[in-house]
Formats: C-alpha cells, sequence, structure tokens
C-alpha cells in the first residue's frame, strides 16, 4: 500500500516473539509508532534464495499481489478499500463453496481459485514446459487442480507474463477422456480429438476452459515431471495479472497430492508481512518432508471435511484476549456432521472471520482493554478502529487460539491490526456471514506454518520470517 502520510510499522518493546505453546505469560504487546519504517529480517532458519538452490526440495519465494501488479493507490485508505472488497468477495464464496448444500456447477474440478473472488493475494514463480517457461501463479490452499492460461488463446484476459505456449514445449502432452487422470476430475468432459477437458466456471460470470495435460513444472530450480495441469483457452475474468493457479488443498490433483511421496506429503509457507517496511520477497513455500516439517512446531490436528475435501480445517476450541478466556458456547467452531460451521486456513482471505457471537466478545474484550485509546470511524466491514496518529507507542493485547490437545497460538500486535488510513488501525476480524470461521492471511503473516496432510497435522512455528 502507498501513502504519504507517516508509515508505520507494528515494533515490540522487547524481540519479536511467535508464542506457540501449551500455555503463555505474555498477554500485551506495544506498537510504537515512530519506527513503522524499520524492516522485518526473515528468521535465520527461514529458507533463503541460496539455501533454496542448494536444497534437494523445491523452495519458492511468496511474493505479494502488491508487487506483481504494481497497484498504486491514491491514499492507504483506497488500498484498503480495495482489499476489503477482494476480501468480501473471497469470503462470500467460501460461504457459498462450504455450504452443505452447495452443488458445483463446473465441470471437471475441484478449483476453487477464487482469482476473481480475492484470492489472488500471493504468488509463486513457476517455469512452465520444457523449456521453461517463467509464470506467475497464484498460490491458494484450497484449491486441487493447478491451471495456466495458453496458447492458442480464443478468450484470455491480461497476464503479467507472455502466454505459454503449448507447441513450444517437448514435454507437453495432452490426457485422453479416459485416462484414470481424467477421471479423478469431479466431473470431466471429452473433445472431438477424444483430449480430456476441463471448464471452472464463477458466480459472477469468471471461468477457464480448456484441456487437462501432462507438462513439467520447474519449482524451484527442480524439475518436476508429468504434472496434470489444466491448458486455459478460453478464460474470462478478473484474475490480477496472473497467469493461473498453484492448488495446495489436500486432494489428489493438488501439486502436493502428485508429488506423493516425492515431497512425504508435506508443505510449508511463511508470509512475509505487508506494507511499509516489509519485504517482498521475504515469504517462503517449501515442498517436501525433510526441508518443511521443522522441529519444535506445536502441531494441530487437522480435520477433514466430506463435504469439501481440499480445504484445510483446524479442531479450533477457544479464543482468548490478554490474559483471558472468552467465555463461548461450547462447540461453537466445531464441524459439523454434514460439513457445516468449523474453523478454514485460507491463504486467500485477508481478514479473519468469525461466528457472530465470537467475533462480538474478541471484539468487546479487545475494546476494553484499549478503552483509553481514542476511536475512529470504521472501515466497511472493519468496525473497531482507532486513531494512533498521536502516539509514541500503545498497548495492546495479545489474541490467542485455542487448539484441541491443548496447544496455543497466541498472536502479536502486527497479526490484529491493520492500518486503514494514516494512523488509522482497524482490528482484523470480521463477524462471519454464516457459522464457518476463517483463520485468515493477516493472522499467518510471519508465522512458519507447515501442512503435514499425509499424517493429518498441521504445524504452527518455531521460525518466522
Amino acid at each position: 500500500m502507498h501513502a504519504t502520510t507517516t508509515k508505520l510499522l507494528l515494533v515490540f518493546v522487547s524481540a519479536f516473539m511467535l508464542i506457540i505453546s501449551h500455555a503463555s505469560s505474555i498477554r500485551f504487546h506495544y506498537i510504537n509508532s515512530h519506527n513503522f519504517t524499520t524492516k522485518t529480517s526473515a528468521s535465520s532458519s527461514s529458507p533463503s534464495s541460496s539455501s533454496a538452490r542448494r536444497s534437494r526440495n523445491p523452495s519458492l519465494a511468496l511474493v505479494h499481489r502488491d508487487a506483481i501488479t504494481g497497484a498504486k493507490y491514491p491514499s492507504r485508505r483506497h488500498a484498503a478499500l480495495d482489499l476489503v472488497a477482494r476480501d468480501n468477495a473471497r469470503a462470500e464464496y467460501l460461504v457459498r463453496r462450504l455450504n452443505p448444500t452447495y452443488l458445483p456447477t463446473d465441470l471437471g474440478s475441484e478449483v476453487v481459485s477464487g482469482l476473481d473472488q480475492g484470492s489472488g493475494e500471493y504468488f509463486v514463480r513457476v517455469g512452465v514446459g520444457s523449456p521453461p517457461t517463467e509464470q506467475y501463479l497464484v498460490v491458494d490452499s484450497g484449491s486441487d487442480v493447478i491451471w495456466v492460461q495458453c496458447k492458442p488463446c480464443l478468450q484470455c484476459y491480461a497476464q503479467a507474463d507472455p502466454l505459454f505456449d503449448p507447441a513450444s514445449s517437448s514435454t507437453f502432452s495432452g490426457v485422453s477422456c479416459g485416462s484414470a487422470i481424467c477421471r479423478m476430475l469431479s466431473r470431466s468432459g471429452c473433445g472431438d480429438s477424444g483430449r480430456c477437458q476441463y471448464e471452472v466456471s464463477y458466480g459472477d460470470g469468471s471461468y477457464t476452459k480448456g484441456v487437462l495435460a501432462l507438462e513439467t513444472l520447474t519449482v524451484g530450480g527442480t524439475a518436476v515431471e508429468g504434472v496434470a495441469i489444466g491448458c486455459g483457452h478460453r478464460n474470462h475474468g478478473l484474475f490480477v495479472g496472473a497467469s493461473g493457479l498453484l492448488g495446495l488443498g489436500w486432494g489428489p490433483m493438488s501439486l502436493v497430492g502428485q508429488l506423493g511421496g516425492a515431497a512425504g506429503g508435506a508443505f510449508s509457507y511463511c508470509l512475509a508481512s505487508r506494507g511499509p517496511g516489509s519485504n517482498a520477497d521475504a515469504g517462503s513455500l517449501v515442498l517436501g518432508r525433510s526441508e518443511a516439517v521443522p522441529e519444535g512446531a506445536v502441531w494441530v490436528p487437522l480435520v477433514r471435511n466430506p463435504q469439501a475435501p481440499s480445504f484445510y480445517y483446524v479442531s479450533l476450541t477457544g479464543i482468548g484476549v490478554g490474559d483471558e478466556k472468552l467465555p463461548l458456547e461450547a462447540g461453537l467452531f466445531q464441524l459439523t456432521d454434514d460439513g457445516a460451521g468449523g474453523v478454514v486456513m485460507d491463504t486467500g482471505t485477508a481478514v479473519s472471520r468469525l461466528p457472530q457471537e465470537a467475533y462480538a466478545a474478541l471484539r468487546d474484550a479487545f475494546a476494553s482493554a484499549v478503552a483509553a485509546l481514542p476511536r475512529a470511524p470504521g472501515v466497511s466491514l472493519l468496525d473497531t478502529c482507532y486513531d494512533l496518529s498521536g502516539y509514541t507507542s500503545v498497548r495492546v493485547p495479545t489474541v490467542s487460539f485455542y487448539f484441541d490437545e491443548g496447544a496455543t497460538l497466541t498472536l502479536p500486535a502486527r497479526n490484529l491490526l491493520v492500518e486503514v488510513d494514516g494512523g488509522i488501525y482497524c482490528l482484523a476480524f470480521a463477524a462471519s456471514s454464516s457459522g464457518l470461521s476463517i483463520l485468515g492471511n493477516i493472522q499467518q503473516e510471519g508465522i512458519q506454518i507447515t501442512v503435514d496432510s499425509a499424517n493429518g497435522f498441521i504445524g504452527f512455528g518455531p521460525n518466522t520470517c
């Protein structure tokens, strides 16, 4: 985001601490409003570009969308309003998609790209074909199918990179309609040439259509052969400059699912903090068990939703503000037998969504702890805002997530507040329009998150970025 006013950065009285444990004593952090331009360096334990090249497992830089699209805003408020608009669309899409009564209308995929729905927040650079054509792909933890726009393009949206040309790749191979790979799609079509076709459509009229193929992807300097991808010849919608999508969901068609034993069913990512002073290349995505699964992480059981098997749900049991656990109804975050409710981790949603009861309790407890701070008008769904422009530092409470088996994730101030205007900060949580809860990427930023889908766990820490 860009602004002409004084830029702010969240820093703390002591060194940055990510608290992931079975108990925590640190309940408050400080915001220093005069040091917001200080860059947050990546942890020495985080994969660097040089170590990634030496690593046996692929490692990629995760880049925020603003660095790719070159978006320029007249003020920070305009940038915040744009973020909120994308975020609302993405969250509402997930609410519809994860409703037990949802019926897929797309032909041949479980993809939930949501690029037009606002999920294009983080990109990776991937080489497609042989020789590789470099492409920016959106990372989506709730999608399976990988796809790119392809020549000949009968209808394509604007993207940052040249279109991928299958004719120029020596490893491109179309998939037949009767193949096992084609049958793995929830629905599939068959073209005149006998090739497997895919089609994905969205509620606003956006879509991608094309053929399924096997192709070589170059990921972090490592060539991965025989990856099933969608080659889109007809694509329409607001896809924010990306060439396509890299699905990292829990299904067999995602990159992790297709790598199988080669990746050990595991990957990790660390989303770089956004805003002034952040390093756009500090984020990382690492594939492979030996590199991605760290020692010292706190592990939380994943929950499988049979109605939406691509998504990663976690077993949240409660929330705390400061040193108080909120008095919430038992089972409020539970995934029901019919697939309703639950808590899904989503890299495409920025602001975390909570059921109305939980959000109201969190908002009121947070506001009570900072009652002396001057309030500011809300901005769209962000209704708890403060004018900190006249402060050197302020004391704000931490927020803790409590999970099954006693694990606790305590978030610092920079994961709780988002700047929406010069010196105006808002609590980065909102009420869900349904019983579904979403842990968004603002709350995930700066934390090493490891998904061990093979064993059904997600890990937090111990490293930061």
